[in-house]
């Protein structure tokens, strides 16, 4: 072969070299599976992983995709974290508390009785030391996780006879979110762990004598106030319940910096998009429950007051007997008590101001 051949023929294969390229190095497509830990007609908590599924689509340009599936549908509602850790499912979305048996700090990611509200929890994740300290706890369960909704402070449930005295707290048996459920007992009540699509049934039989789940939206379409018409208080178990989706570490490791990218600011809009969903929600869900039956009503201060000495007892306990829980709630408690200082002279009496107000 002559030379100007051999350079015709060399210049080809480059060619071919350069436009095959990009099909040689392009990153496979990729599919993520979801499982959540709710039923999908609750739109606001479910929804948000939903929402989340749709910005990883949106932002990758189709080219990474993630199912979501229902509670119970590939795991059982609780077992979620099992399928995470374990690389049956990439990630998850679900309430950290829920798996407090696995260790009580796992609750402080979600809620814990009188802690942080929504705001005061997202800016210790994302401006305090939040998110450090669970990355480091959720190193040893193969867990990568990203804050990914709250649904603001929520109502005290749902009673089958009021609550007037902290006597009617001795021997209720009561549905209520994980952690919180220590409190209960330590006041005399008898906690009971059962996921939301079967939270009805039980009240409805009897087997429960009051629950709690989140606010007014959610709690109308569950119908609580068909079987129980008292409706207390504040949820003070949960000023602000955070929900978070969490990826398997190995799943993670595997994605390029964009897609990593991509993850995260999915996570945070659905984060933002679920508490804002509540927010808008709630009130005309509240005013609907009360045109049906329900009754509003304050948790007596005694019963606030007992409860308050409980949990910080339990956590002070806690300190003392678990490494794990004493390093993250010792950063939490000096930023709760920064932040309640701080809002104290502006949320607080700028909220009270405009509730007494005739608008």
């Amino acid at each position: 072969m002559d030379r100007r051949s051999l350079i015709k023929h060399a210049g080809i294969a480059g060619v071919l070299a350069a436009g095959a390229a990009p099909a040689v190095h392009a990153q496979a497509a990729i599919r993520w599976r979801l499982a959540s830990s709710f039923p999908k007609a609750l739109d606001t908590i479910y929804g948000a992983a939903d929402v989340f599924a749709k910005k990883v689509n949106e932002m990758s340009g189709g080219k990474f995709s993630v199912s979501v599936h229902t509670g119970g549908e590939l795991m059982p509602a609780f077992g979620v974290v099992d399928g995470v850790q374990q690389g049956t499912v990439e990630v998850a979305h679900t309430c950290p508390y829920y798996y407090f048996g696995k260790d009580d700090t796992f609750a402080m990611g979600t809620a814990i009785p009188f802690g942080l509200n929504s705001r005061q929890l997202t800016a210790w994740y994302y401006d305090g030391n939040g998110l450090k300290l669970f990355r480091e706890f959720y190193d040893q369960y193969n867990i990568i996780n990203f804050p990914g909704g709250n649904t603001g402070a929520q109502m005290g449930g749902w009673y089958r006879k009021e609550i007037k005295t902290l006597a009617d707290i001795k021997g209720m048996k009561m549905r209520i979110g994980g952690f919180a459920g220590k409190v209960l007992t330590r006041m005399g009540g008898v906690p009971q762990n059962i996921p939301g699509g079967e939270i009805y049934q039980a009240l409805e039989k009897g087997t429960i004598d009051a629950t709690e789940w989140i606010g007014p939206y959610d709690d109308e379409k569950l119908g609580f106030y068909k079987v129980a018409k008292n409706y207390y208080y504040p949820g003070w178990w949960e000023g602000g319940a955070q929900v978070d989706f969490y990826v398997n570490k190995a799943a993670y490791a595997a994605l390029s910096a964009e897609n990593k990218a991509i993850v995260e600011c999915a996570a945070s809009h659905a984060h933002t998009t679920m508490q804002a969903m509540y927010d808008a929600r709630n009130p005309g869900a509240l005013k609907r429950l009360v045109a049906g039956g329900a009754k509003v009503l304050p948790f007596p201060k005694a019963v606030m007051d007992e409860a308050y000495k409980e949990a910080m007892a339990l956590y002070s306990e806690l300190s003392a007997s678990n490494p794990n829980w004493k390093k993250i709630y010792t950063d939490y408690s000096n930023f709760r008590k920064d932040q309640n200082l701080w809002f104290r002279f502006t949320e607080a009496q700028f909220d009270r101001y405009m509730q007494s107000a005739k608008l």
